[in-house]
């Protein structure tokens, strides 16, 4: 096997988890190779290094083998190199920590009641509010 549609070598390799989606995500534009987006039908070739753009980030990988068949994922390093640069992993990871400010997993929307306490907290005044003179006696 010398060539492997886009598509499906996204989908084999676990990038996707489908490959219609993998086929969108290329209609898209979300997968360059040297500034080029490409179409689901382009092939890869061993040694091609291409782009794939999901969420803040750009991640870079180089082709190694070529496989039409999905991968379990502690195979895929022998068929692809991830070659991502640490800047776009940092950003990675400060969207990550900015994500964290959310409500906990599981939560649910926020009650009227958090609400207000978060509008309050969020106001210029909320110092104003908290009585330090309490702690004092």
């Amino acid at each position: 096997m010398s060539e492997v549609r886009v598509d499906k070598y996204l989908w084999a390799m676990r990038i996707y988890k489908t490959r219609s989606i993998a086929s969108d995500a290329c209609k898209n534009g979300r997968v360059t190779m040297n500034g080029v987006q490409l179409k689901p039908s382009r092939s890869f070739h061993i040694g091609d290094m291409f782009n794939v753009r999901k969420g803040p980030i750009t991640y870079t990988y180089r082709v190694l083998q070529l496989s039409e068949n999905r991968l379990g994922a502690k195979l895929v390093p022998e068929y692809m190199q991830d070659c991502t640069s640490p800047q776009q992993l940092e950003l990675l990871e400060l969207a990550r920590m900015a994500g964290n400010g959310s409500r906990d997993r599981g939560t649910g929307r926020p009650t009227k009641k958090d609400r207000r306490d978060i509008e309050v907290f969020m106001s210029d005044n909320y110092l104003d509010e908290i009585d330090f003179d309490d702690d004092e006696e």
